[in-house]
């Protein structure tokens, strides 16, 4: 049992740790201190969701069926590009973030609501915590602990990027660090999306 639970927190570690549009989402919340406790357990509980689903049969499902990836891959793409350059909008253009100053903080509905979207619109969420990691587990002597160790990867990272970040935000609560994250933002999803487009 501990030796499953072993390899799905690192497994999961490894993935999850990788920059990403979910890890740059979260990290840009925390930035603003803007609900980003709520985002962090948004994303832990679909990660452990979507893994738990992948080692009891969601990744057999999706392998034998590409058309579902191919439905995800395409609305991705559409919802990182839209991403992208409302990021990119904020990042270039002091206006844009001098309005979005004045608007104040969005509410948690809406944030968790794009949390939402760039964690199930994001095909890569499928192809690694459903496929990967969901098939890897359901060869484990024991599925269950391997899923939990998967979640407790994801809870850790998760909680610590959004911590950490949300206490360093006074000492990165300046315009100029404002813009650097949002480009940082702009060129992940949109890259992102250029590689969904690009795989064959």
């Amino acid at each position: 049992m501990w030796q499953s639970y072993l390899n799905g927190l690192l497994m999961a570690a490894g993935l999850i740790i990788a920059i990403g549009a979910q890890n740059a989402f979260v990290l840009a919340q925390s930035l603003r201190r803007e609900h980003h406790l709520s985002v962090a357990l948004l994303c832990v509980l679909c990660d452990a969701i979507l893994v738990s689903a992948g080692v009891f049969g969601l990744a057999r499902i999706l392998a034998e069926n590409p058309t579902l990836l191919a439905i995800a891959r395409w609305g991705g793409v559409i919802f990182l590009v839209w991403y992208g350059f409302k990021a990119l909008h904020r990042a270039l253009s002091p206006q844009a973030m001098a309005e979005a100053s004045e608007t104040g903080p969005r509410s948690r509905r809406a944030v968790l609501m794009a949390a939402l979207a760039v964690t199930l619109l994001n095909p890569h969420v499928y192809l690694d915590t459903v496929l990967l990691i969901g098939s890897l587990g359901a060869q484990q002597a024991a599925p269950g602990a391997y899923a939990m160790g998967a979640a407790s990867a994801s809870l850790l990272w998760f909680f610590t990027l959004a911590l950490g970040a949300a206490w360093l935000s006074p000492w990165l609560a300046r315009p100029t660090t404002w813009r650097l994250v949002d480009l940082m933002v702009a060129v992940m999803m949109l890259g992102m999306a250029s590689q969904l487009v690009l795989a064959n």
